[in-house]
């Protein structure tokens, strides 16, 4: 732990993570339907990318990356997004795996916020007894 505040740090740090994760889970889930014609590139999942902080014990967001895989092409002729053949492409979101990462993400949220509120704590506490009270 780098200095007297560190674990606020870290646990700032995994909070600030945890509300990047939940974000881009929430657009991921909120394009889950979001059909294309086929030949048009899909809605792809975006995946976070975290990464440790050197001298440090924060974490910080390196990057998002798409999901990979081939997209699904459906035949849907009543679709006003089918192309002239009647294709469309659905995009590549597995709702199991979002809903999964939502559940981590938010519990990394949670435990970090946990963190920063007993730190807080015990940072007033020894405040109170170091001034006497």
């Amino acid at each position: 732990m780098s200095g007297m505040f560190g674990a606020l740090d870290a646990a700032a740090s995994g909070v600030t993570l945890g509300r990047t994760m939940v974000d881009v889970i929430s657009n991921n889930i909120a394009n889950v339907n979001t059909i294309r014609p086929a030949g048009q590139a899909p809605f792809r999942a975006s995946l976070v990318v975290a990464q440790s902080l050197p001298g440090t014990d924060g974490v910080a967001v390196s990057s998002t990356v798409q999901q990979g895989g081939p997209p699904v092409v459906v035949y849907d002729p009543e679709n006003p997004l089918a192309d002239s053949a009647g294709y469309v492409t659905h995009p590549v979101v597995d709702m199991t795996e979002e809903m999964t990462n939502m559940m981590m993400a938010s519990r990394l949220y949670q435990a970090n916020l946990t963190v920063m509120q007993q730190a807080r704590d015990s940072y007033s506490q020894a405040l109170r007894i170091g001034s006497g009270s």
